[in-house]
């Protein structure tokens, strides 16, 4: 019987997904859907994780999925500062693909990975990139918000927040593309959501874009992800895809001013986008939650268009969710809605992108 070997998830071992971070040999991940994937050959895998100073809390733990061979077969929220999970055994050698992936959104815990142990001849090795890169920038819609849990009248848990469920996640899917996620639930580009008429200005999306993340959570106990800037040159996506607007939709309504203030923030917003991604193409949509603020993402896109002369820049509008597909939690979408929105997507990108 051969020895188990115990590797760091480095770029030599891992294909990192999503915005990450280390802080004393961790790769810490806070953004919905940041993870890492590898494969081997062999007969057990074990990975210890690391939980934040929230961990202990019991509220809105990190969530995580663990799957082997694209099957699922570790979900858990983690609530201890270590956590070590069997996630492979056979009596023979056999070939699998690992992939964890960080299931809840930044906003309310991180988690860190600290090891993977197998026992293989060969150690593990990263999986292969996909055929395209795509960023992902969004609000509750993009991070899966109660997509467990298909009661309109329940409220929010990470606990039945899940990324691969939502159509930003499915989208790379059918695309095969490898994706980075920057999402927040209740952000926009103005407000973030709003009952009182007032600007909720610490739910601002872009004021966090430019950093690994934004949480309670802090990496390793010690690091807020909200203190660390990110390094563009890490990931480099063909298409970047904006969904924001629908929070900025409960302070705006019907009123001119409020939606001209939107169109000329997002204006802004799309000038630092590009700053760091100049040779992307941007796809701004909206609608799944309500559409009445698309006319205006419609100015601001042909705004920054003709101020700026960027041609490489498109809209779309996702059809409004429907009834009779259900709700999740607060009214977010179903299951059934995020599929038809990730259909409705790819085929708009694959017209765009000629993928």
């Amino acid at each position: 019987m051969s020895q188990m070997h115990v590797y760091q998830p480095t770029e030599n071992h891992v294909k990192i997904i999503g915005r990450t971070h280390w802080v004393k040999d961790v790769l810490w991940l806070a953004l919905s859907g940041g993870g890492v994937e590898f494969s081997l050959r062999g007969r057990t895998a074990r990975v210890t994780l690391q939980g934040d100073d929230v961990a202990l809390t019991g509220n809105n733990l990190a969530r995580i999925g663990i799957s082997v061979n694209g099957m699922r077969v570790i979900d858990d929220q983690v609530d201890q500062p270590l956590k070590t999970y069997t996630i492979f055994e056979s009596d023979t050698d056999q070939a699998v693909t690992v992939r964890i992936t960080k299931l809840s959104e930044a906003a309310m815990s991180t988690v860190g990975i600290r090891e993977i142990a197998v026992e293989s001849a060969e150690g593990i090795r990263p999986t292969p990139r996909q055929l395209h890169t795509i960023e992902f920038i969004g609000d509750s819609i993009t991070c899966g918000y109660g997509v467990d849990d298909e009661e309109a009248l329940h409220s929010f848990s990470t606990a039945t927040e899940d990324v691969t469920k939502a159509y930003a996640y499915l989208t790379a899917e059918q695309l095969e593309a490898d994706y980075s996620m920057v999402c927040y639930s209740g952000y926009g580009i103005i407000t973030g959501y709003t009952e009182n008429d007032q600007k909720l200005t610490t739910h601002l999306l872009p004021d966090y874009y430019e950093k690994v993340g934004k949480s309670e959570g802090k990496f390793g106990n010690s690091l807020l992800p909200q203190e660390v800037p990110w390094e563009f040159s890490r990931f480099t996506p063909e298409l970047i895809v904006l969904n924001l607007g629908t929070n900025d939709d409960s302070y705006t309504k019907d009123d001119t001013a409020k939606q001209a203030d939107y169109v000329a923030n997002y204006t802004q917003f799309l000038e630092k986008v590009r700053s760091h991604n100049p040779g992307s193409m941007i796809l701004c949509t909206l609608g799944i939650m309500g559409d009445r603020l698309y006319p205006h993402l419609e100015q601001a896109v042909d705004r920054y268009s003709r101020e700026t002369g960027d041609s490489r820049i498109s809209a779309m509008k996702f059809e409004v969710q429907l009834e009779e597909d259900g709700y999740a939690v607060d009214f977010h979408p179903s299951q059934a809605t995020h599929r038809k929105a990730a259909d409705r997507l790819t085929a708009e990108i694959r017209k765009l992108m000629k993928w």
